[in-house]
């Protein structure tokens, strides 16, 4: 049995997206590229159909993987988390203790994790390490060089 992923209405929609373009444009250029392999001859000698085949392995393969994870997939109701707590979808500002820097990331679902748009994972070292925390607690939080010590500056949504 699947386990069950949590999502924002951003990041389901995102999904729902992704296979919508692999089984609506991908797929049929995948299709395509075999049957014009197929056309150039013996199959038994054929690099392009072998590749082409190979492809639509891939991309069948995608798409049940991303269907498996819409079948489990459950929407998060921000509007009833509690905004005085660090939970999933929390907007936290953090500074390190021990250099006085601040920096702010949003705590979301593994599956829309993107340090680009400082959004982490709540599996992640830093997240587990604040979740439950109100503002004004510090963390301490295990890394590579040794616990390290943030101050939660601001929490919201």
């Amino acid at each position: 049995m699947s386990q069950v992923s949590y999502y924002t209405e951003e990041g389901l929609q995102n999904l729902k997206d992704e296979v919508k373009q692999l089984e609506t444009v991908e797929r049929p250029k995948i299709s395509q590229q075999i049957a014009d392999a197929r056309d150039k001859g013996d199959l038994s000698e054929n690099a392009e159909y072998d590749a082409a085949k190979e492809a639509q392995g891939m991309l069948e393969a995608r798409i049940s993987k991303l269907k498996n994870q819409l079948s489990t997939a459950r929407l998060i109701d921000d509007s009833q988390l509690d905004a005085s707590k660090v939970l999933i979808l929390s907007k936290v500002t953090i500074k390190n203790i021990d250099n006085g820097m601040e920096i702010t990331y949003t705590l979301v679902a593994e599956n829309e994790a993107d340090l680009s748009q400082k959004k982490i994972s709540i599996k992640s070292p830093i997240a587990k390490g604040l979740l439950g925390k109100e503002k004004g607690d510090v963390a301490g939080i295990q890394t590579p060089g040794g616990v390290m010590q943030f101050e939660i500056v601001n929490i919201s949504r």
